[in-house]
């Protein structure tokens, strides 16, 4: 394992799998976002979920004791809806998604339609309600009518659960639209695309190389980092493994590689703290 030398101007972490897991912190998550915060660094989260509002994870991070400003937390429904009032604000949608996108787009005035002939774009998303209906109305739209455009809230094949566990997501209703209609999908809202990044550092003053990216997955978290010239750690209390880790060219390799994500914290502070791994 490797462990920073130094603290950064600020800090984008992932939550599933980063900071918690199911309905409980991970070792060393909150003393580590605790002195970020002592230090004035600033701390931001991204998560590639849109089965939450940003409301719903402050809600979820006030409960295990990690109270976060609402302007703290940015996920896919955060960068669906700004991306569609930047480039297609008079689009009449279909979202292919669950309530909480649904009820932010709503709530941008935008236009909802089951109706295949009005429907501009067709969003692929997480959808624990997906069936047939669904695909057949995104089929009609993009297919027959040809007239729509297929986009996607975020890239993941799956949502991984405490024991191993997971669910199929967006990329799962993303294929399975693919596949009958034919339409590759278009634009690609969640990590790694580099809009996510922008709302991460939206309204501070850190240039993008001085700030740290922390996640629990190669394809989406470090990937972005990758790709926008951004530090990055990963921690292996998620998806990825460190086998995966050395398959890479060194180019694509995370900078640090954790087995805790409060090891982000120089060992000279944690011998200045008194830190141990046991009284996380």
């Amino acid at each position: 394992m490797t462990q920073p030398e130094r603290l950064f101007g600020a800090y984008v972490f992932d939550l599933d799998g980063t900071i918690y897991l199911g309905d409980h912190l991970l070792p060393g998550a909150k003393r580590m976002i605790e002195e970020l915060r002592r230090r004035d660094i600033p701390v931001r989260f991204l998560s590639n979920n849109p089965t939450k509002d940003p409301h719903q994870y402050a809600e979820k991070l006030e409960k295990l004791g990690l109270p976060t400003p609402i302007t703290d937390i940015a996920n896919t429904v955060v960068t669906t809806v700004r991306w569609l009032q930047e480039n297609r604000p008079d689009a009449v949608l279909f979202p292919v998604a669950e309530e909480p996108l649904k009820a932010a787009l709503r709530d941008a005035g935008f236009t909802l339609s089951e109706d295949p002939a009005e429907i501009d774009i067709v969003i692929a998303s997480y959808d624990r309600t997906f069936d047939y209906r669904k695909l057949q109305i995104a089929f009609d739209a993009l297919w027959f009518h040809k007239r729509a455009e297929l986009i996607q809230t975020n890239p993941d094949r799956f949502c991984p659960f405490p024991g191993g566990r997971g669910e199929p997501d967006c990329a799962a209703i993303t294929a399975a639209i693919e596949a009958c209609t034919g339409v590759s999908c278009s634009v690609s809202l969640g990590k790694p695309s580099p809009v996510m990044l922008q709302e991460a550092m939206r309204g501070l003053d850190v240039r993008v190389e001085e700030a740290v990216m922390v996640g629990d997955r190669l394809h989406t978290d470090i990937q972005m980092a990758v790709d926008t010239g951004m530090r990055s750690a990963m921690v292996l209390t998620g998806e990825s493994t460190q086998a995966e880790v050395d398959a890479l060219e060194p180019s694509q390799r995370p900078g640090w590689v954790l087995d805790r994500v409060d090891r982000l914290i120089p060992a000279s502070i944690w011998n200045e703290l008194g830190w141990t791994e046991n009284d996380d």
